[in-house]
């Protein structure tokens, strides 16, 4: 890769979660005297994005890309040495971008919390990535930072072998006060398309994994709507993509390394039974109207209707999402023998619990610094990365980088609760 690329090029950076990246990439970039530059469609756009957020940093370059235009794309992954890729619904705008990274051998890191997408790319892309030597990693932002390195990192620290993991996801606002969208219209936007186009996910998993796992005991039963000893009140199945995300990076370490993979399931806890009451009715309504092309269209016309205020057209204030707290804790059940082979099945019931946490401030703060943080180390620590390249998951890529460490100093920590051994 030619010394002569910028370090990093923020693409979509005119976007909401553009913003933050060049915002926290001006700081980063700075302190680790990296350079990078800012690409979009719309050069005056980018220059005022520059003035707002990086002015103290002279000669960021500007570079017009846009996906309906190959060729800017390639003149754009030219001259970096790895892309943040910002510019979503990845299901229609991310894979021109996989496509010029890969021709001109450039690392690329994005933001999608998209498993139909994601799987697509590791189908379609994932041997052309490994012969052009370079790392495509997806879902480097609060879809799956962590709760995909959160699992990682309750593996790392069991000392011993990990049967099941459940997820829990707190979310709380420190100041009630606070009013408006707290969600950003592009991530609306996403979610409608992804629950729209959820059974692609089958298909694609057969594809992409035409073998099964072995069978697991003991199995991890799903709850539909319980109390957790370690979530304090209501918890239901959280429908996001971060089991998805972890079931690839689990199946990624089984086939890589011949690690037993942990059965997983994620959880969504709500302070109240009414608060559950009311997102069980409008889960319902959201999935009945995604059904039909004429209920989609509904739901992205009318974002602030259907989602009780917490999303509109408007970009959500700060003040309101900087305001809200974010903790997944994790449950991990297991022995504290390890066996010989991951097939190997233990005689004894799990005889070790593991309690971790990984918390942090707004989905938009976190998902820059973790999207900066794992482009930073792509660069730095490709070594420790696996097969020389490829398309990953953030656990499959990072698992075994300091990216853990170097999340908890800049404010998304990762701790361990409590071990217990019977």
């Amino acid at each position: 890769m030619a010394n002569d690329r910028l370090d990093i090029v923020i693409f979509g950076a005119t976007g909401f979660t553009g913003k933050y990246v060049v915002k926290d990439a001006a700081r980063f970039c700075k302190e680790h005297k990296l350079t990078f530059g800012v690409a979009g469609r719309r050069k005056e756009a980018l220059e005022a994005v520059i003035k707002e957020f990086a002015l103290d940093i002279k000669n960021i370059p500007v570079i017009l890309a846009d996906v309906k235009d190959e060729e800017s794309l390639t003149k754009m992954t030219k001259q970096a040495k790895i892309i943040i890729n910002c510019c979503g619904p990845y299901r229609f705008y991310g894979e021109p971008v996989v496509k010029a990274c890969i021709a001109t051998c450039t690392h690329s890191v994005d933001v999608t919390g998209e498993p139909q997408y994601i799987q697509t790319m590791q189908l379609k892309y994932n041997k052309a990535a490994q012969e052009a030597g370079i790392y495509i990693v997806s879902a480097c932002g609060f879809d799956s930072i962590p709760c995909d390195m959160g699992i990682i990192f309750t593996q790392q620290q069991f000392g011993g072998e990990v049967n099941t993991i459940e997820t829990y996801l707190n979310v709380w606002t420190a100041n009630k006060n606070v009013k408006g969208s707290i969600i950003n219209y592009g991530t609306w936007e996403t979610a409608i398309h992804g629950v729209a186009h959820a059974s692609e996910l089958r298909a694609l998993r057969t594809k992409l994994y035409p073998t099964k796992l072995p069978e697991f005991t003991p199995k991890l039963k799903s709850k539909i709507l319980h109390k957790s000893d370690v979530s304090q009140g209501w918890s239901t199945l959280f429908l996001g993509a971060d089991r998805s995300i972890a079931l690839d990076t689990q199946r990624f370490l089984y086939d890589k390394y011949k690690e037993r993979p942990a059965q997983v399931q994620t959880y969504v806890t709500f302070r109240s039974l009414f608060t559950f009451i009311m997102f069980a009715i409008f889960g319902m309504i959201f999935g009945l109207m995604t059904r039909t092309t004429c209920g989609c269209n509904l739901l992205l016309k009318h974002p602030a209707l259907f989602s009780c205020g917490l999303v509109s057209h408007e970009s959500p204030k700060p003040e309101a999402h900087e305001k809200t707290r974010f903790a997944i804790t994790l449950k991990a059940l297991g022995w504290t023998e390890k066996l010989a082979k991951p097939t190997d099945k233990h005689t004894n019931p799990p005889n070790k619990k593991v309690i971790t946490k990984c918390s942090f401030v707004s989905t938009y703060n976190m998902t820059s610094i973790a999207a900066i943080l794992s482009a930073f180390t792509v660069l730095k620590e490709a070594d420790k990365m696996p097969d020389n390249g490829g398309v990953f998951t953030p656990g499959a890529a990072f698992g075994k980088t300091s990216l853990i460490e170097q999340l908890n100093k800049h404010d998304i920590k990762f701790e361990v609760i409590s071990s217990i051994e019977k």
